[in-house]
C-alpha cells in the first residue's frame, strides 16, 4: 500500500492525499470490473440463453400438446356425430345442425389454442429479451460508471502532482490581465 503524500497549497494549507488500496495491484475499480465480467462468463459458461429458450420449448410441446388434444377431441366430436347421423337417419335436419355445431367448435378450440400458443411464445421472448436488455444495459452503466470514476481519480491525481503555487500565479495574472479586454 502506498504511503500518504501531503502537498502544500497555495494558501498555506496542508491537504493529505491517500492512495488507493488495491490487492495484487488491482484497485476496487479493477475488481468490480473483473467480478462482472466473470458473472458474464459464468452466465454464458452455464448456458442461460439455452436453459430459456428449453423452458420455451417445454411449454411449446406442452401447447402443442393441447393442439393434438384438441385434434383428438375434434376427431371424437366427429366420431360422434357420424354415430348419431346412422342413428337419426330420419333426422337429417338435426344431424346438419349438429354437424356444423361441432365443426365450429373444433376451429374455435383450434384457433383459440393456435393463438394462445403464439401469444405464450410472444410473450415468453419478450420476457427473455427484456431481461437480456436489462443485465446489458445493467453492464454498460456499470463499465461507463467504472471508467468515469477511474478518469476522474487520475484527472485529480494529474492535478494535483503538477498543479504548485508558481502554476496558480501565472493562472491568476494571466486572468487578471484578460479581464480588461472586452470579449
Amino acid at each position: 500500500m502506498a504511503e500518504p503524500v501531503a502537498q502544500t497549497m497555495a494558501h498555506g494549507g496542508v491537504v493529505e492525499l491517500h492512495a488507493e488500496p488495491s490487492a495484487l495491484g488491482i484497485t476496487a475499480a479493477g475488481w468490480v470490473a473483473l467480478s462482472m465480467l466473470v458473472v458474464i462468463a459464468i452466465m454464458l459458461w452455464k448456458k442461460v440463453p439455452a436453459i430459456v429458450a428449453k423452458a420455451l420449448d417445454a411449454r411449446i410441446a406442452t401447447i402443442r400438446s393441447q393442439l393434438d388434444e384438441a385434434t383428438r377431441l375434434r376427431g371424437e366430436a366427429e366420431a360422434m356425430l357420424a354415430d348419431a347421423k346412422a342413428r337419426s337417419a330420419a333426422s337429417a335436419g338435426d344431424a346438419a345442425s349438429i354437424i356444423a355445431h361441432a365443426e365450429e367448435e373444433a376451429k374455435l378450440l383450434l384457433s383459440k389454442a393456435e393463438a394462445d400458443a403464439k401469444e405464450l411464445v410472444e410473450r415468453r421472448r419478450k420476457m427473455a429479451d427484456d431481461k437480456i436488455a436489462a443485465a446489458e444495459r445493467a453492464a454498460i452503466a456499470e463499465v461507463r460508471a467504472t471508467a468515469a470514476d477511474a478518469a476522474a481519480k487520475a484527472a485529480a491525481a494529474i492535478i494535483a502532482e503538477q498543479h504548485g503555487a508558481a502554476a496558480d500565479k501565472a493562472l491568476v495574472d494571466k486572468t487578471i490581465a484578460g479581464l480588461g479586454r472586452p470579449n
